[in-house]
């Protein structure tokens, strides 16, 4: 049983959301260096090529999709840390969203995301993408059930460690 115990205390040096009764924690960041942080996230919607065409023609119900998600990926950036439970409020210095014509039926998202603090914004620039690709698909539902949200991953990191 011993041993059990010592593999789990192994473990949780590894995972540092965790304390050492394994409950989740915010990490204590306090000690660490304020430098200049960027992350950037990307993902797609997958949809049909008629609803591909009714976005570019401004031609959705809703009103202008992709001006509606950037705004939506950027309020969620700032928002991350009220959505996810360990993540650290940041003075974000910079949000930018961006969109591209991947395919006939796929719209590309890039969220770009920056800050002078003590820890990244990885978390940021995820939620960014994911918001932003909701927005979209929120938007264009009436028309396209059978969208698809997806790769929706951590591109770049730099500053901190």
């Amino acid at each position: 049983m011993a041993d059990r115990w010592k593999i789990v205390e192994e473990e949780l040096k590894v995972l540092t959301h965790f304390n050492k009764e394994g409950r989740a924690r915010m990490v204590d960041v306090g000690a660490k260096e304020i430098t200049a942080r960027t992350a950037i996230a990307r993902g797609m919607v997958a949809m049909k090529p008629e609803t591909m065409q009714l976005i570019r023609d401004g031609a959705i119900e809703k009103g202008d999709v992709l001006n509606v998600a950037q705004v939506a990926g950027v309020m969620a950036a700032k928002k991350t840390c009220d959505i996810i439970p360990m993540c650290h409020p940041l003075r974000i210095t910079a949000v930018d969203i961006n969109f591209s014509k991947l395919s006939e039926t796929e719209l590309g998202i890039i969220a770009t995301v920056k800050t002078m603090d003590r820890t990244g914004v990885e978390m940021e620039a995820l939620t960014a993408v994911s918001v932003a690709a909701l927005t979209v698909y929120d938007m264009c539902k009436a028309v396209d059930k059978g969208m698809l949200i997806g790769g929706i991953e951590l591109v770049e990191k730099t500053g901190g460690k």
